[in-house]
C-alpha cells in the first residue's frame, strides 16, 4: 500500500484496515510455519504496511494534541 493511499484514509478506516492487516499477518505466519507460503516476502510487506498505518495514526494524534494545546494557550491569552 502506498503512503498517499494511507494518508487519504480517515482514522476509522485506518484502524479497521490495521485490524484486517494484522489478521492477515497472523494467517501469513501460520502458512509460513506450515511451509505453505511460497513468497515469504509477503510477511515483510505486511509488517511494513501495518507500521506505515500506525505511524500515520500516531502523527495525526500528535498533531491533534498540539492543536488542542495551542487552542488552550490562545484561550488563556484572550
Amino acid at each position: 500500500m502506498k503512503l498517499h493511499e494511507i494518508k487519504e484514509m480517515t482514522n476509522d478506516e485506518l484502524i479497521k484496515r490495521i485490524d484486517e492487516e494484522e489478521k492477515n499477518l497472523v494467517d501469513l505466519r501460520f502458512s509460513h510455519q506450515l511451509k505453505q507460503l511460497n513468497n515469504s516476502a509477503k510477511l515483510k510487506l505486511a509488517k511494513k504496511d501495518i507500521a506505515r498505518m500506525k505511524t500515520i495514526l500516531k502523527e495525526r494524534s500528535i498533531a491533534e494534541s498540539k492543536a488542542a494545546q495551542t487552542d488552550k494557550k490562545e484561550g488563556a491569552k484572550a
